[in-house]
């Protein structure tokens, strides 16, 4: 038993948890993967994945019982992240974005709006997080999108773009300007758009370099009449909402890259303990030894800290988002360096479309730019030692 291979069996899972991951598994090996290579050539979205992962029920393991699902803890959700990301990464996002989007609901919503929106998404909806636009990436206070209440509606103007599931959704979590409420991050505000809302539109899909099955929308919303039931708290709530969900998505985008990166290394230690080269394996040769340790090693250690904050995320924190921060950084940087040694590894063929190294290679330089780039997060940790 490798390190690796170690670590995993002391991940902090209950018997319950461990019989739904060992399904994931063999989801992950015997039906994802093997589409993984058609869905990236082809752009098309992955229909029988999502059905795959819908007949497990996974949509449930992070609705509350109350609401039609099966709650599980969020180290049992990460693990499954990163099964299915290591698979087919567009589909390991597609499906990771749902948590993502309804985590906020579920944390913030009332009772009326979990009682009427959860259950969906615990049948299988998808869900899309609306926050990006053209001219706010990083800093979202730069915003125009407007939300104008007119009665008992909100009237919603503007658009979003690189919105993951955005052609896709059931429901938006979409963030945008309060009118009447002064200043930029004070009249930040969130609701829930339900998909077929008169107004709303899907203007184009990104053609990316990597995660080409997962839809990247450019969304417009011309005059969408939105209830006022759909308000996640109140009027003014959306940056603190928006900081909360963002220090749990994180992580989730940490497992995700760690997905890519498992994959990665994975694929190369197997090439490299057949392919031979002046008699030996390319593994027997100290130098590949110790390029092989140093990325084994930098794996175990962001992997501990992906399920040390995950378990304090299960035992209740509220705190911790310079952590989530390092974790994202750490792990998406990580995947990048992994899936590139990786096409080093297989030296021509890694650089051909017959090895998914290629694939992981392309899937993993987004993790790096969304969630917040990583300059972004190296900007938060380093500020955070300033002296006050």
């Amino acid at each position: 038993m490798n390190i690796l291979q170690r670590l995993d069996a002391r991940l902090a899972l209950s018997d319950e948890e461990r019989m739904l991951l060992a399904s994931v598994q063999q989801l992950a090996r015997e039906q994802v993967a093997p589409r993984a290579g058609h869905f990236d050539r082809s752009g098309e979205f992955p229909s029988e994945n999502l059905r795959a992962i819908n007949a497990l029920g996974l949509n449930a393991m992070f609705i509350p019982a109350a609401y039609g699902g099966a709650e599980l803890s969020y180290t049992a959700y990460l693990a499954c992240v990163r099964e299915i990301s290591q698979a087919c990464a567009a589909t390991g996002i597609i499906w990771a974005t749902n948590y993502h989007a309804i985590k906020p609901l579920i944390d913030w919503g009332s009772e009326e709006q979990k009682t009427r929106l959860l259950p969906r998404i615990a049948d299988g909806a998808l869900a899309a997080l609306a926050i990006t636009e053209p001219d706010a990436g990083s800093d979202a206070t730069g915003m125009r999108t407007s939300f104008r209440p007119v009665g008992d509606d909100v009237l919603v103007n503007g658009g979003k773009s690189f919105i993951t599931n955005g052609d896709r959704a059931g429901l938006y979590l979409l963030f945008g300007k309060w009118e009447g409420i002064a200043g930029a991050r004070q009249s930040i505000s969130v609701l829930i758009l339900e998909q077929g809302t008169p107004g709303l539109s899907v203007l184009r899909l990104e053609d990316k370099m990597g995660m080409r099955a997962s839809g990247t929308a450019t969304l417009a919303f011309d005059g969408c009449r939105v209830p006022q039931a759909n308000v996640l708290g109140q009027p003014g709530d959306g940056l603190k909402i928006l900081f909360a969900s963002l220090n749990k998505s994180r992580p989730s985008v940490a497992a995700h890259a760690l997905g890519i990166a498992r994959a990665a290394f994975e694929d190369a230690v197997a090439y490299i303990n057949q392919r031979r080269q002046s008699g030996q394996r390319i593994l027997e040769f100290q130098g590949i030894q110790f390029m092989v340790a140093d990325l084994a090693a930098e794996l175990a250690l962001v992997e501990s800290w992906l399920w040390q904050v995950a378990g304090w995320v299960d035992a209740g924190a509220q705190d911790f988002g310079m952590e989530a921060s390092l974790l994202k950084l750490r792990a998406t940087d990580l995947a990048m360096r992994v899936a590139t040694d990786a096409v080093q590894l297989l030296g021509g063929y890694g650089y051909c479309k017959d090895y998914r190294v290629e694939r992981l290679m392309r899937d993993a330089k987004i993790t790096q730019i969304w969630e917040g780039t990583n300059q972004i997060h190296r900007q938060l940790i380093g500020r955070s030692f300033l002296q006050r």
